[in-house]
């Protein structure tokens, strides 16, 4: 018999701000959080283009001995769940340490800097610079596994590096671990930290904004004159919980998930197959038991890409079946890659909590090669609904997408 998932925490990190204060004021304003970044020394990068999580301050408890083992990743996704537990009222709880509590997350990759100090190793066959933590900082569980071992949580690890969609899949696959009963309670999220050879991955594949001297301008997902995206970084966690257990207990509801999907294309690794993507929607809809009517708006992936936008946008059309409302926060952060899943689904919960969703920035005039959407622009909107969707699609033709209840 399947239990019921509520999200009871949350904690996010992005280039919009530390926690709901500061990203609410960012979402509801009319300027992105896109800057020209120091990369001008590499030779044939087009884009100078990032979006920083900055001002992140670590407190005093995230000493040296406690971090050594983390890149900027890992700390990123330990601050997130320290904020989601203290959210959640389980930061001192022994519910942590019990084994009811597990981890699912995501990154697609570790610490780059790890990696570089490898790099010296292949490159001029000496293990100059290596030390007992540089895997431990470059493996892509990195953040999952520095996670457990600073709040000392022992219940199961799920990590989902797959790359764009690793947020999402971190929350889909613990929501399944409750739902089937195989955990209470999960930390679910993901994390990146920004470097220039996430951007160099697009950029070699003429995927990246050149607008570097007009960064506000930048990215324009679904726009006809859009030119590419740009990465950023953050980490955003969850709390999800079984319902009864959270109730028992006297926990925060902030939402329900009731829908989950994920697939591959099974096609090509790079570009996207709207007729999968679809299905992948329509599963997260039969997983939920909705049909699209029931969608009041989508959070899309969104990235500001030809190909992406296009397919993303007909696929949505297909699966929900109407011009439903519709809007990418990337526009705001850019492409934070592993963390954008869960920063996405964070954002909307708060949103349609409040009433409202955000615009898409730089969205003039939409793509005629678009499916037909209400695509939400210029400023913010008022939106009253029950059931909202998520929607994430990665390298390796990997979709996910997520169904979230709002709780009277």
């Amino acid at each position: 018999m399947s239990r019921r998932v509520v999200v009871t925490g949350v904690g996010g990190i992005s280039p919009m701000g530390v926690g709901w204060e500061q990203t609410r004021a960012k979402l509801q304003g009319t300027e992105n959080c896109i800057r020209r970044m120091p990369w001008d020394h590499i030779e044939d990068l087009q884009t100078k283009l990032g979006a920083p999580a900055e001002n992140v301050t670590f407190p005093s408890h995230f000493t040296r001995k406690r971090t050594r083992g983390m890149g900027r990743n890992a700390k990123l996704a330990t601050l997130a769940t320290e904020m989601a537990l203290t959210e959640a009222g389980l930061l001192d709880d022994p519910l942590v340490k019990s084994g009811q509590l597990g981890i699912s997350w995501g990154s697609s990759a570790g610490s780059t800097d790890a990696f570089a100090e490898f790099t010296n190793l292949l490159r001029n066959n000496s293990l100059e610079g290596l030390n007992a933590t540089t895997y431990v900082r470059m493996m892509s569980h990195t953040a999952a596994v520095n996670i457990g071992v600073f709040f000392g949580i022992t219940g199961r690890i799920v990590p989902t590096s797959s790359a764009c969609t690793a947020g999402s899949q971190g929350i889909g696959y613990a929501y399944e671990a409750i739902r089937y009963g195989r955990q209470d309670l999960m930390v679910a999220g993901g994390s990146e930290e920004l470097c220039p050879t996430e951007a160099a991955v697009f950029d070699v594949l003429y995927a990246t904004s050149t607008k570097n001297d007009s960064p506000q301008l930048t990215p324009s997902p679904f726009d006809a004159d859009r030119d590419g995206l740009v990465i950023g970084e953050g980490a955003c966690s969850l709390i999800l919980e079984e319902y009864e257990h959270a109730r028992a207990r006297g926990a925060n509801i902030l939402c329900e998930i009731v829908g989950f999907g994920t697939n591959a294309d099974g096609t090509h690794v790079t570009q996207p197959n709207k007729v999968t993507m679809q299905r992948a929607l329509e599963m997260a809809l039969g997983d939920a038991g909705l049909s699209g009517i029931d969608i009041s708006y989508v959070n899309a992936h969104g990235t500001a890409t030809e190909h992406g936008d296009i397919a993303e946008s007909q696929a949505t059309r297909g699966a929900i079946g109407r011009a439903v409302p519709i809007s990418s926060i990337k526009s705001y952060t850019g492409h934070t890659l592993g963390a954008c899943g869960a920063l996405e689904a964070w954002c909307s919960i708060n949103m349609l909590n409040e009433g409202w969703v955000c615009p898409t920035l730089n969205l003039t005039r939409v793509d005629p090669r678009c499916g037909e959407l209400d695509y939400v622009a210029g400023s913010t909107r008022a939106v009253d609904g029950e059931f909202f969707m998520s929607n994430n699609f990665a390298f390796g033709g990997i979709n996910t997408s997520l169904i979230f209840r709002k709780l009277s």
